[in-house]
């Protein structure tokens, strides 16, 4: 779970809390990334990554899911650069990994921010 993200230099600002949530299969080499609004509903991304060099995971974002209360998602297909056996690169977005143990990780964005996730428990 992405717990917190900032820029080089904060600015004025308010705070909303909501639930956004980054996961990541490392097996099928999938991402996605969510903000839930409980029964309002969700927006979620989810696309391809790959580890490029050692410590960058590049990704793709190939579809946009929209849910609003008890409807079905719409999907919005974003395409892809290429074909699906394109792999990422680091001029597609990515993240720079300098810390992870088994409960905590930060990175580097592609645009300078940092963020920093925790392990969360799965829920149903």
């Amino acid at each position: 779970m992405l717990i917190f993200t900032a820029q080089g230099r904060l600015k004025k600002g308010r705070y909303f809390p909501i639930t956004a949530v980054q996961r990541f299969d490392a097996y099928a080499k999938r991402i996605e990334n969510g903000v839930y609004l409980g029964p309002l509903g969700c927006l979620t991304f989810e696309g391809r990554f790959t580890w490029r060099k050692s410590k960058i995971l590049a990704f793709i974002f190939e579809c946009l899911r929209i849910k609003i209360g008890p409807f079905n998602p719409l999907q919005i297909n974003l395409g892809s650069k290429g074909d699906d056996e394109t792999e990422p690169t680091t001029k597609d977005p990515f993240f720079i990994w300098f810390y992870i143990d088994e409960e905590i990780a930060v990175a580097k964005g592609r645009s300078g921010g940092t963020a920093l996730w925790c392990r969360c428990r799965r829920v149903t």
